[in-house]
Protein backbone atom coordinates (compact mmCIF):
# COMPACT_ATOMS: atom_id res chain seq x y z
CA UNK A 1 0.00 0.00 0.00
CA UNK A 2 1.62 3.67 -1.25
CA UNK A 3 1.28 6.70 1.31
CA UNK A 4 1.40 10.38 0.01
CA UNK A 5 3.88 11.74 2.49
CA UNK A 6 2.01 14.02 4.97
CA UNK A 7 2.98 16.68 7.68
CA UNK A 8 -0.21 17.06 10.05
CA UNK A 9 -1.02 14.97 13.37
CA UNK A 10 -3.47 13.98 12.29
CA UNK A 11 -2.65 13.05 8.70
CA UNK A 12 0.16 10.69 9.99
CA UNK A 13 -2.22 9.38 12.37
CA UNK A 14 -4.58 8.10 9.68
CA UNK A 15 -1.53 7.18 7.83
CA UNK A 16 -0.26 4.76 10.59
CA UNK A 17 -3.54 2.92 10.69
CA UNK A 18 -3.93 2.58 7.05
CA UNK A 19 -0.87 0.52 7.07
CA UNK A 20 -2.45 -2.80 8.44
CA UNK A 21 -6.28 -4.06 7.16
CA UNK A 22 -9.42 -3.55 9.48
CA UNK A 23 -10.47 -6.83 10.08
CA UNK A 24 -13.97 -8.20 9.31
CA UNK A 25 -16.19 -10.03 11.70
CA UNK A 26 -19.64 -11.22 11.65
CA UNK A 27 -22.12 -10.50 14.34
CA UNK A 28 -25.49 -12.95 14.47
CA UNK A 29 -28.16 -14.32 16.70
CA UNK A 30 -30.92 -16.35 16.27
CA UNK A 31 -34.00 -14.43 15.24
CA UNK A 32 -37.52 -15.69 15.96
CA UNK A 33 -39.94 -13.02 14.90
CA UNK A 34 -43.34 -15.31 13.97
CA UNK A 35 -44.66 -18.35 15.83
CA UNK A 36 -44.58 -20.33 12.55
CA UNK A 37 -40.90 -20.56 12.35
CA UNK A 38 -38.68 -23.48 14.16
CA UNK A 39 -36.16 -22.61 16.51
CA UNK A 40 -34.29 -25.62 15.44
CA UNK A 41 -34.20 -24.28 11.54
CA UNK A 42 -33.05 -20.49 12.89
CA UNK A 43 -30.22 -22.30 14.35
CA UNK A 44 -29.40 -24.53 11.39
CA UNK A 45 -29.42 -21.20 9.66
CA UNK A 46 -27.82 -19.40 12.24
CA UNK A 47 -24.48 -22.12 11.57
CA UNK A 48 -25.02 -21.53 8.16
CA UNK A 49 -23.85 -18.39 8.22
CA UNK A 50 -21.36 -18.94 10.80
CA UNK A 51 -19.92 -21.10 7.98
CA UNK A 52 -19.79 -18.45 5.32
CA UNK A 53 -18.08 -16.60 7.60
CA UNK A 54 -15.44 -18.95 8.41
CA UNK A 55 -14.44 -19.89 5.05
CA UNK A 56 -14.76 -16.96 3.68
CA UNK A 57 -12.29 -15.62 5.56
CA UNK A 58 -13.40 -13.78 8.30
CA UNK A 59 -11.67 -13.10 11.80
CA UNK A 60 -14.37 -13.76 13.92
CA UNK A 61 -18.01 -14.73 14.63
CA UNK A 62 -20.27 -12.98 17.79
CA UNK A 63 -23.16 -13.89 19.20
CA UNK A 64 -24.76 -12.15 22.22
CA UNK A 65 -26.93 -12.80 25.75
CA UNK A 66 -30.62 -12.24 25.46
CA UNK A 67 -33.53 -14.30 27.51
CA UNK A 68 -36.63 -14.42 27.14
CA UNK A 69 -37.19 -12.63 23.89
CA UNK A 70 -37.69 -14.57 20.82
CA UNK A 71 -36.00 -11.28 18.81
CA UNK A 72 -32.73 -12.05 19.87
CA UNK A 73 -32.35 -15.90 21.15
CA UNK A 74 -29.04 -16.42 22.96
CA UNK A 75 -29.57 -17.57 26.81
CA UNK A 76 -26.24 -18.38 26.54
CA UNK A 77 -23.69 -17.30 24.20
CA UNK A 78 -21.03 -19.90 25.54
CA UNK A 79 -22.67 -22.59 24.20
CA UNK A 80 -23.36 -21.61 20.81
CA UNK A 81 -19.25 -20.80 20.89
CA UNK A 82 -18.22 -24.09 22.17
CA UNK A 83 -20.78 -25.75 19.33
CA UNK A 84 -19.13 -22.80 16.51
CA UNK A 85 -15.31 -24.45 17.70
CA UNK A 86 -16.29 -28.06 16.13
CA UNK A 87 -17.66 -26.63 13.33
CA UNK A 88 -15.41 -23.93 11.78
CA UNK A 89 -11.78 -24.20 11.95
CA UNK A 90 -10.05 -20.52 11.58
CA UNK A 91 -12.64 -17.37 13.24
CA UNK A 92 -12.02 -16.12 16.39
CA UNK A 93 -15.17 -16.82 18.90
CA UNK A 94 -16.79 -14.18 20.38
CA UNK A 95 -19.66 -13.26 23.12
CA UNK A 96 -21.26 -10.46 21.70
CA UNK A 97 -22.15 -9.66 25.00
CA UNK A 98 -21.94 -11.34 27.73
CA UNK A 99 -24.46 -9.13 30.22
CA UNK A 100 -22.45 -8.48 33.73
CA UNK A 101 -25.40 -8.61 36.24
CA UNK A 102 -26.89 -11.81 35.25
CA UNK A 103 -23.31 -13.88 36.50
CA UNK A 104 -21.65 -14.60 39.36
CA UNK A 105 -18.16 -13.47 38.96
CA UNK A 106 -16.57 -16.82 39.98
CA UNK A 107 -19.36 -18.59 37.70
CA UNK A 108 -18.13 -16.58 34.23
CA UNK A 109 -14.66 -16.79 35.13
CA UNK A 110 -14.85 -20.71 35.30
CA UNK A 111 -16.91 -21.17 32.30
CA UNK A 112 -15.41 -18.85 30.18
CA UNK A 113 -11.81 -20.35 30.88
CA UNK A 114 -13.83 -23.28 29.84
CA UNK A 115 -14.74 -21.95 27.10
CA UNK A 116 -11.16 -21.24 25.84
CA UNK A 117 -10.10 -24.55 26.67
CA UNK A 118 -12.58 -26.17 24.64
CA UNK A 119 -12.21 -23.75 21.44
CA UNK A 120 -8.46 -24.03 21.90
CA UNK A 121 -7.42 -20.89 23.00
CA UNK A 122 -10.00 -18.91 20.32
CA UNK A 123 -12.54 -17.11 22.91
CA UNK A 124 -12.53 -13.20 22.88
CA UNK A 125 -15.11 -11.76 25.97
CA UNK A 126 -17.27 -9.23 25.55
CA UNK A 127 -18.76 -8.37 28.31
CA UNK A 128 -21.63 -5.04 28.88
CA UNK A 129 -24.01 -4.04 31.35
CA UNK A 130 -26.97 -4.62 29.23
CA UNK A 131 -30.09 -2.95 27.73
CA UNK A 132 -33.37 -4.11 27.98
CA UNK A 133 -35.68 -3.39 30.91
CA UNK A 134 -37.70 -6.22 29.73
CA UNK A 135 -34.52 -8.78 30.75
CA UNK A 136 -33.59 -6.30 34.29
CA UNK A 137 -37.46 -7.21 35.53
CA UNK A 138 -36.92 -10.99 35.04
CA UNK A 139 -32.91 -11.20 36.03
CA UNK A 140 -31.94 -9.59 39.29
CA UNK A 141 -33.72 -7.66 42.24
CA UNK A 142 -33.79 -3.70 41.47
CA UNK A 143 -31.95 -4.22 38.26
CA UNK A 144 -31.38 -0.67 36.19
CA UNK A 145 -28.86 0.23 33.71
CA UNK A 146 -27.03 2.21 36.11
CA UNK A 147 -27.08 -0.60 38.66
CA UNK A 148 -25.84 -2.84 35.88
CA UNK A 149 -22.69 -0.75 34.77
CA UNK A 150 -21.81 -0.77 38.46
CA UNK A 151 -21.84 -4.09 38.42
CA UNK A 152 -20.12 -4.83 35.19
CA UNK A 153 -17.12 -2.26 36.67
CA UNK A 154 -16.69 -4.64 39.47
CA UNK A 155 -16.91 -7.92 37.20
CA UNK A 156 -14.46 -7.17 34.99
CA UNK A 157 -11.10 -7.16 37.50
CA UNK A 158 -13.16 -9.32 39.71
CA UNK A 159 -12.44 -11.91 36.50
CA UNK A 160 -8.73 -11.07 35.96
CA UNK A 161 -7.78 -11.33 39.07
CA UNK A 162 -9.75 -14.94 39.36
CA UNK A 163 -7.39 -16.02 36.45
CA UNK A 164 -4.74 -14.92 37.98
CA UNK A 165 -5.34 -17.01 41.01
CA UNK A 166 -6.06 -16.91 45.03
CA UNK A 167 -7.99 -13.56 44.79
CA UNK A 168 -9.86 -12.40 47.21
CA UNK A 169 -12.95 -10.23 46.62
CA UNK A 170 -15.06 -8.16 49.27
CA UNK A 171 -17.05 -5.76 46.89
CA UNK A 172 -20.26 -3.41 46.62
CA UNK A 173 -21.99 -6.77 44.25
CA UNK A 174 -20.17 -9.69 45.56
CA UNK A 175 -18.01 -11.14 48.00
CA UNK A 176 -16.16 -14.28 48.75
CA UNK A 177 -12.89 -16.25 50.04
CA UNK A 178 -9.52 -16.84 48.10
CA UNK A 179 -10.90 -18.31 44.91
CA UNK A 180 -8.87 -19.19 41.67
CA UNK A 181 -10.77 -19.77 38.26
CA UNK A 182 -11.17 -23.62 37.65
CA UNK A 183 -10.28 -24.07 34.95
CA UNK A 184 -8.09 -21.47 33.95
CA UNK A 185 -7.59 -19.95 30.23
CA UNK A 186 -5.94 -21.61 27.85
CA UNK A 187 -4.60 -18.37 26.51
CA UNK A 188 -2.24 -16.23 28.51
CA UNK A 189 -3.77 -13.82 30.99
CA UNK A 190 -6.88 -15.31 29.82
CA UNK A 191 -9.37 -14.15 26.80
CA UNK A 192 -9.08 -11.02 25.63
CA UNK A 193 -11.59 -8.33 26.85
CA UNK A 194 -14.40 -6.46 25.11
CA UNK A 195 -15.90 -3.42 26.64
CA UNK A 196 -19.50 -2.16 25.07
CA UNK A 197 -18.63 1.89 25.63
CA UNK A 198 -20.87 4.63 25.02
CA UNK A 199 -19.95 7.43 26.66
CA UNK A 200 -16.40 8.42 27.98
CA UNK A 201 -16.30 6.92 31.50
CA UNK A 202 -16.86 4.15 29.79
CA UNK A 203 -14.22 4.34 27.35
CA UNK A 204 -11.89 5.21 30.33
CA UNK A 205 -13.27 2.41 32.50
CA UNK A 206 -12.08 -0.17 29.22
CA UNK A 207 -8.80 1.30 28.65
CA UNK A 208 -8.08 1.59 31.91
CA UNK A 209 -8.26 -1.97 32.61
CA UNK A 210 -6.44 -3.41 30.10
CA UNK A 211 -9.51 -3.76 27.61
CA UNK A 212 -10.39 -3.61 24.06
CA UNK A 213 -13.55 -1.50 22.85
CA UNK A 214 -16.73 -2.33 21.00
CA UNK A 215 -18.54 0.35 19.70
CA UNK A 216 -22.49 0.70 18.34
CA UNK A 217 -23.74 3.69 16.71
CA UNK A 218 -27.24 2.22 16.50
CA UNK A 219 -29.39 4.86 14.04
CA UNK A 220 -27.04 7.53 14.96
CA UNK A 221 -24.72 6.98 12.15
CA UNK A 222 -21.33 8.96 10.83
CA UNK A 223 -20.89 11.19 13.20
CA UNK A 224 -21.57 9.02 16.19
CA UNK A 225 -18.90 6.92 14.70
CA UNK A 226 -16.30 9.69 14.27
CA UNK A 227 -17.33 10.83 18.00
CA UNK A 228 -17.02 7.42 19.60
CA UNK A 229 -13.33 6.85 17.90
CA UNK A 230 -13.11 10.72 19.28
CA UNK A 231 -13.59 8.94 22.71
CA UNK A 232 -11.34 6.25 22.55
CA UNK A 233 -8.29 8.24 20.79
CA UNK A 234 -8.98 10.68 23.79
CA UNK A 235 -8.64 7.98 26.27
CA UNK A 236 -5.79 6.26 25.03
CA UNK A 237 -3.96 9.50 25.04
CA UNK A 238 -5.11 9.89 28.76
CA UNK A 239 -4.01 6.69 29.71
CA UNK A 240 -0.74 6.86 27.18
CA UNK A 241 1.47 4.30 29.47
CA UNK A 242 -1.08 1.23 28.77
CA UNK A 243 -0.76 -0.64 25.97
CA UNK A 244 -3.13 0.61 23.19
CA UNK A 245 -6.34 -1.05 23.08
CA UNK A 246 -8.41 -2.20 19.81
CA UNK A 247 -11.46 -0.97 18.92
CA UNK A 248 -14.36 -2.46 17.18
CA UNK A 249 -17.49 -0.79 15.09
CA UNK A 250 -20.50 -2.62 15.19
CA UNK A 251 -22.70 -2.21 12.25
CA UNK A 252 -25.61 -3.33 10.91
CA UNK A 253 -24.36 -3.99 7.45
CA UNK A 254 -26.35 -5.33 3.80
CA UNK A 255 -24.72 -5.47 0.58
CA UNK A 256 -27.50 -5.48 -1.95
CA UNK A 257 -27.24 -5.91 -6.00
CA UNK A 258 -29.32 -3.21 -7.29
CA UNK A 259 -30.79 -0.11 -6.34
CA UNK A 260 -33.37 -1.74 -6.03
CA UNK A 261 -32.67 -4.36 -3.16
CA UNK A 262 -30.71 -1.05 -1.50
CA UNK A 263 -34.50 0.22 -1.24
CA UNK A 264 -35.88 -3.13 -0.34
CA UNK A 265 -33.36 -3.52 2.69
CA UNK A 266 -33.82 -0.01 3.75
CA UNK A 267 -37.05 -1.28 4.26
CA UNK A 268 -36.52 -4.02 6.19
CA UNK A 269 -33.77 -2.38 8.56
CA UNK A 270 -35.80 0.60 9.60
CA UNK A 271 -39.14 -2.58 10.25
CA UNK A 272 -36.46 -4.01 12.54
CA UNK A 273 -35.37 -0.80 14.56
CA UNK A 274 -39.16 -0.18 15.10
CA UNK A 275 -39.51 -3.53 16.62
CA UNK A 276 -35.97 -2.94 18.67
CA UNK A 277 -37.32 0.34 19.73
CA UNK A 278 -40.49 -1.66 20.26
CA UNK A 279 -38.85 -3.40 22.75
CA UNK A 280 -36.85 -1.34 23.96
CA UNK A 281 -39.37 0.68 25.52
CA UNK A 282 -41.12 -2.04 27.36
CA UNK A 283 -44.70 -1.07 27.07
CA UNK A 284 -46.04 -3.69 24.85
CA UNK A 285 -47.42 -7.17 25.19
CA UNK A 286 -45.52 -10.26 24.92
CA UNK A 287 -46.55 -13.50 24.65
CA UNK A 288 -44.59 -16.90 24.27
CA UNK A 289 -41.47 -14.64 24.31
CA UNK A 290 -43.05 -13.08 20.93
CA UNK A 291 -43.87 -9.18 20.83
CA UNK A 292 -47.24 -7.78 20.22
CA UNK A 293 -47.00 -7.09 15.91
CA UNK A 294 -46.99 -3.43 15.14
CA UNK A 295 -48.75 -1.84 12.36
CA UNK A 296 -47.50 -0.39 9.20
CA UNK A 297 -49.22 2.64 10.26
CA UNK A 298 -47.01 2.45 13.54
CA UNK A 299 -43.91 1.74 11.96
CA UNK A 300 -44.91 4.51 9.41
CA UNK A 301 -45.49 7.33 12.37
CA UNK A 302 -42.50 6.82 13.77
CA UNK A 303 -40.86 9.83 15.30
CA UNK A 304 -36.94 9.23 13.95
CA UNK A 305 -36.92 5.28 12.13
CA UNK A 306 -37.78 5.68 8.39
CA UNK A 307 -36.04 4.16 5.60
CA UNK A 308 -34.50 7.02 4.48
CA UNK A 309 -32.72 7.33 7.59
CA UNK A 310 -31.69 3.32 7.73
CA UNK A 311 -30.14 4.88 4.22
CA UNK A 312 -28.36 7.27 6.12
CA UNK A 313 -27.28 6.13 9.15
CA UNK A 314 -26.13 2.19 8.50
CA UNK A 315 -24.56 0.76 5.56
CA UNK A 316 -26.71 -0.57 3.08
CA UNK A 317 -25.75 -0.08 -0.39
CA UNK A 318 -24.20 -1.60 -3.17
CA UNK A 319 -20.46 -3.00 -3.00
CA UNK A 320 -18.89 -0.01 -4.73
CA UNK A 321 -19.99 2.36 -2.05
CA UNK A 322 -19.92 -0.39 1.23
CA UNK A 323 -15.90 -0.50 0.37
CA UNK A 324 -16.38 3.67 0.14
CA UNK A 325 -18.03 3.93 3.73
CA UNK A 326 -15.85 1.24 5.58
CA UNK A 327 -12.59 2.49 4.06
CA UNK A 328 -13.48 5.85 5.83
CA UNK A 329 -14.08 3.81 9.47
CA UNK A 330 -10.37 2.21 8.98
CA UNK A 331 -8.58 5.61 8.22
CA UNK A 332 -10.48 6.87 11.18
CA UNK A 333 -8.23 4.18 12.78
CA UNK A 334 -11.51 1.23 13.55
CA UNK A 335 -9.26 -2.29 14.15
CA UNK A 336 -12.35 -4.43 13.33
CA UNK A 337 -15.65 -4.17 11.85
CA UNK A 338 -18.57 -6.41 12.61
CA UNK A 339 -21.24 -7.18 9.93
CA UNK A 340 -24.24 -7.06 12.09
CA UNK A 341 -26.70 -9.33 10.62
CA UNK A 342 -29.49 -9.51 12.60
CA UNK A 343 -32.42 -7.75 10.23
CA UNK A 344 -35.30 -9.78 10.46
CA UNK A 345 -34.91 -10.47 6.60
CA UNK A 346 -35.21 -13.61 5.30
CA UNK A 347 -31.97 -16.39 5.86
CA UNK A 348 -31.73 -16.24 1.51
CA UNK A 349 -31.36 -12.32 1.81
CA UNK A 350 -28.94 -12.62 4.78
CA UNK A 351 -26.98 -15.39 3.42
CA UNK A 352 -26.62 -13.80 -0.52
CA UNK A 353 -25.61 -10.27 1.56
CA UNK A 354 -23.15 -11.98 3.75
CA UNK A 355 -21.90 -13.57 0.11
CA UNK A 356 -21.17 -10.51 -1.47
CA UNK A 357 -19.75 -8.55 1.56
CA UNK A 358 -17.27 -11.67 1.18
CA UNK A 359 -16.79 -11.98 -2.89
CA UNK A 360 -17.16 -8.17 -3.28
CA UNK A 361 -16.13 -6.25 -0.37
CA UNK A 362 -13.63 -7.60 1.96
CA UNK A 363 -11.07 -8.20 -1.07
CA UNK A 364 -10.70 -4.55 -1.78
CA UNK A 365 -9.23 -4.42 1.89
CA UNK A 366 -6.97 -7.78 1.56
Amino acid sequence: MVFTLVTTKVAIFIVLYQGSSMKFSLFAHLERISADQSQHKLYEEFLELCRIADEGGMHAIWTGEHHGMNFTIAPNPLLNLVDLARRTKNVRLGTGTIVAPYWHPIKLAGEAAMTDLLTDGRLELGIARGAYSFEYERMGEDLDAWKSGQMLREMIPTIQGLWQGDYTHDGEHWSFPKTTSSPKPLQQDGPPIWVAARDINSHEFAVSNGCNVQVTPLWQGEAEIESLMEKFNATCEKFADIPRPKIMLLNHTYVADSAEDVEMAAKELNRFYCYFGAWFKNEREVTQGLIAPLTDAEIAAHPFYSPEAMKRDLVIAEADEVIARLQKYQQLGYDEYAFWIDSSMSFERKKASLERFIADVMPAFS
